[in-house]
C-alpha cells in the first residue's frame, strides 16, 4: 500500500546575496544549487550543511537567468549587461563571455543533449548557440516585443518562447520556423516551459493565471487562477504530475495536474517570489525572491517512484507518440477538504523586507500593479483551494481567420528577419576566416623572424 502524502517542509535557507534572487537551478547530481541575483553575482551552494559557497563575479548588471548543462560541467548565465557567460562550476569559477544580444538577455536554456544553448532577449529575438564550438548558429525573429523566456523541448526538436507581445510561440529547430502560436488578450507570459514528456507547455501569466497547453492539438487544457499577483515562474516535477508556481503575491503554490486542483500554498518569502525549481530527481525544490533569500524545501508529497516515471517519460519524447494516462487533460474542479497546518521556521529574524527595492524590482519583472502589498509571516499552509474558472470553448484556441491575418501581416517582416539571420551567420563565418588569416600571418611573421 502506498504511504500517505506528507507536507512539503522548509529544510534550510541560504543567505549571501545582497539583492533580489532572479533564478535558481540544481546541478544534475542534486548536490549543488546555483543562484542569480540583482546584485550582479552568481552563487554556487552545496546542499550539504555547513559546506562552503562560491560567489562568481563577472557580469556588470543584473543576472536574469542561469542554467546548468545536462552533464553539470557548465553553468550558463544571462544578464542585463547584454552578455551570456559560461562558467566552470568549481571553486575557481572561470568563465567565457558571449556578446549575445543588442539588449538585456532574459533567459538561457541548454538542449537536453547539451549541444545547444538558447538565449532570449529584449531585442525581440531568440538566438541559438553551438556549445561544442561556442559560436552563434541562428536567430529566431517573429516576436514584436521583449522576449522573456525561451526553452527547449525534452527531445530538442522544438523551442517555446514567450514575449510581452502577449504571444507564446513554438519553433521548429530543424527548419527554424514558427510552427505554432498561442495568444492572450489579457496579459503576457513571464515564463514558459515544457512538461517532462514534451507534450504540453505551462505558462506563468502576468494576469495572475497559470495555463497548460497541449502542443499536439493546440488546445488550452487547464487554466488555474489561484494567485492574487503576477506569476513569475513555474517548474514541473520530474514525474509530470505536479507543477509548482512562484508569484508576486509572495506565495508558492503546488498544483496536482492529474486531479486539476491546488494542493498546497507555501508562504516562506517576504515580498514577491521570482523563481522556483525542482531538483532533477524531484525530492527537493528551491525558491528565491525580493527578500534576497534562497529557500530549500523537501518535497515529501510525491510518493510515486520518480525514477520509473522519468524512464516512462523519456520513452515519449517524440511529438507523434500516442497519449497515455499520465498525459494532462481538462478535468472538472475537484472539491475537497483539508486541514490547516502551520510550520514555523526556527529563525524568523532571517527574513528581511526589501521595501525600498521591491518597487524597482517589480518594474523589471512584471507590472508594478501586480505587486502584492501585504507580506505574510514565514509559514507553510495547506489550504482548501480549488482550481476554478475553466475557460469557455471559444477561449481554448485562436480563431483561424485571425491567425491567417496575422501570418499575412508578418510575411514581409519575416523575409527581412530571415535576411538579417543569414547576414549574422555570414558575419560569423567572416570573423572566423579573418581570425584564421591573422593567425597564419602571425605564424609566417614568426618564421621570417627566425630565419633572419
Amino acid at each position: 500500500m502506498a504511504s500517505a502524502l506528507e507536507d512539503p517542509a522548509l529544510e534550510r535557507y541560504f543567505k549571501g546575496h545582497k539583492a533580489a534572487i532572479t533564478s535558481v537551478d540544481f546541478s544534475p547530481s542534486g548536490k549543488q544549487l546555483a543562484t542569480a541575483s540583482w546584485d550582479t553575482f552568481l552563487m554556487l551552494w552545496n546542499c550539504k550543511p555547513q559546506a562552503r559557497a562560491f560567489r562568481y563575479v563577472g557580469h556588470k548588471d543584473v543576472v536574469t537567468s542561469l542554467r546548468f548543462s545536462p552533464l553539470g560541467n557548465l553553468l550558463a548565465s544571462a544578464s542585463r549587461d547584454r552578455t551570456v557567460r559560461l562558467w566552470i562550476p568549481d571553486k575557481r569559477g572561470k568563465s567565457s563571455e558571449f556578446k549575445a544580444h543588442t539588449a538585456p538577455v532574459r533567459s538561457v536554456d541548454f538542449s537536453a543533449d547539451g549541444q545547444f544553448l538558447a538565449t532570449a532577449s529584449e531585442d525581440k529575438s531568440i538566438k541559438v548557440w553551438n556549445m561544442y564550438r561556442q559560436r552563434f548558429l541562428y536567430s529566431l525573429y517573429r516576436h514584436t516585443h521583449w522576449v522573456r523566456c525561451a526553452k527547449f523541448s525534452p527531445d530538442g526538436r522544438l523551442i517555446v518562447s514567450c514575449s510581452e507581445d502577449k504571444t507564446i510561440k513554438i519553433w521548429d529547430t530543424t527548419n527554424k520556423q514558427c510552427v505554432n502560436n498561442f495568444s492572450d488578450s489579457v496579459g503576457f507570459a513571464n515564463f514558459v516551459d515544457f512538461n517532462p514528456n514534451g507534450t504540453c507547455i505551462a505558462s506563468a501569466g502576468s494576469d495572475h493565471t497559470v495555463k497548460l497547453w497541449d502542443v499536439r492539438v493546440n488546445k488550452l487544457l487547464q487554466h488555474y487562477q489561484v494567485h492574487s499577483g503576477g506569476v513569475n515562474c513555474v517548474s514541473f516535477h520530474p514525474s509530470g504530475n505536479y507543477l509548482i508556481t512562484a508569484s508576486s503575491d509572495g506565495t508558492l503554490k503546488i498544483l496536482d495536474l492529474l486531479e486539476g486542483r491546488l494542493i498546497y500554498t507555501l508562504q516562506g518569502h517576504t515580498g514577491p517570489v521570482f523563481t522556483v525549481s525542482f531538483s532533477k530527481g524531484g525530492e527537493l525544490f528551491s525558491s528565491g525572491g525580493a527578500d534576497a533569500q534562497v529557500l530549500l524545501w523537501r518535497t515529501n508529497f510525491d510518493d510515486l517512484n520518480c525514477k520509473d516515471m522519468i524512464k516512462r517519460n523519456l520513452k515519449r519524447l517524440h511529438f507523434d507518440a500516442s497519449p497515455h494516462l499520465v498525459d494532462i487533460y481538462p478535468r472538472t474542479p475537484h472539491p475537497h477538504e483539508g486541514k490547516i497546518e502551520t510550520v514555523e521556521t526556527t529563525d524568523t529574524t532571517t527574513v528581511r523586507t526589501l521595501a525600498d527595492k521591491s518597487e524597482e524590482i517589480s518594474r523589471y519583472f512584471l507590472n508594478p500593479s501586480l505587486l502584492s502589498s501585504e507580506c505574510s509571516p514565514t509559514s507553510l499552509k495547506k489550504k482548501t483551494e480549488d482550481m476554478s474558472d475553466f475557460p469557455s470553448e471559444s477561449q481554448r484556441s485562436i480563431p483561424l481567420a485571425v491567425t491567417d491575418a496575422l501570418e499575412h501581416i508578418m510575411e514581409q517582416l519575416n523575409v527581412l528577419t530571415q535576411t538579417v539571420s543569414i547576414l549574422e551567420q555570414r558575419l560569423t563565418l567572416t570573423e572566423d576566416k579573418l581570425k584564421d588569416c591573422l593567425e597564419n600571418q602571425q605564424r609566417l611573421f614568426n618564421v621570417i623572424q627566425q630565419k633572419s
